[in-house]
């Protein structure tokens, strides 16, 4: 495999309500989950193709436990990439390429599918925006916690970011429909934290 290495900004926005307990292997709040992830790169490389300043979304979906597997996910690629970045970044975040994301593919039990899109990505302190066309948007406000500081959640074992905190948020609103699946919720559960991969 090629060496590669990502870091930056980590988003995301789900229908459970806040705090998902997907996160500490729990069933979903209404029984099924449906999520959109989203990853700002700010500093990365796949070999020699540099991959600074290009976004990734993903949607993903379970009827059930999350730590059962059989998600439904589908992958949106920064539409600015060029061809080899693109390849690049599917490669690394559908987990082909190994890292940690490698370690969540054996709970895919299909993939939607995998398609260039225009990402708007943006996190501003406590709020934070995502915008996948195509498939819809997310806005979250990180909740305050003592002393005004973060709510956070640490050594959770469902992770997409692992061995850091993660903010614990509030949608503003969660609008998603592509491939069938659809959701539209607000004040439900988000997360925000910065995120790197290697392999």
């Amino acid at each position: 495999m090629t060496n590669w290495s990502v870091k930056g900004a980590y988003m995301e926005a789900c229908n459970c309500e806040a705090t998902c307990p997907c996160v500490v292997l729990s069933p979903p709040t209404e029984g099924k989950c449906t999520v959109v992830l989203g990853w700002h790169i700010e500093d990365g490389h796949h070999g020699s193709t540099r991959l600074d300043d290009l976004s990734v979304a993903m949607l993903a979906h379970v009827d059930g436990n999350m730590k059962d597997g059989n998600w439904k996910v589908a992958l949106y690629l920064d539409e600015r990439a060029t061809e080899q970045q693109s390849k690049a970044l599917a490669g690394i975040f559908s987990g082909a390429e190994g890292g940690h994301l490698a370690a969540l593919a054996p709970l895919i039990g299909q993939v939607l599918g995998a398609r260039p899109a225009r990402i708007e990505f943006e996190g501003r302190g406590k709020h934070w925006k995502l915008f996948v066309e195509g498939l819809g948007s997310a806005e979250i406000e990180g909740i305050t916690g003592q002393n005004d500081g973060p709510v956070q959640i640490s050594g959770h074992p469902l992770a997409p970011v692992p061995g850091v905190p993660v903010n614990v948020a509030r949608s503003e609103h969660l609008r998603l429909s592509d491939y069938g699946l659809t959701c539209e919720v607000s004040n439900k559960n988000g997360f925000y934290t910065r995120f790197e991969y290697q392999a």
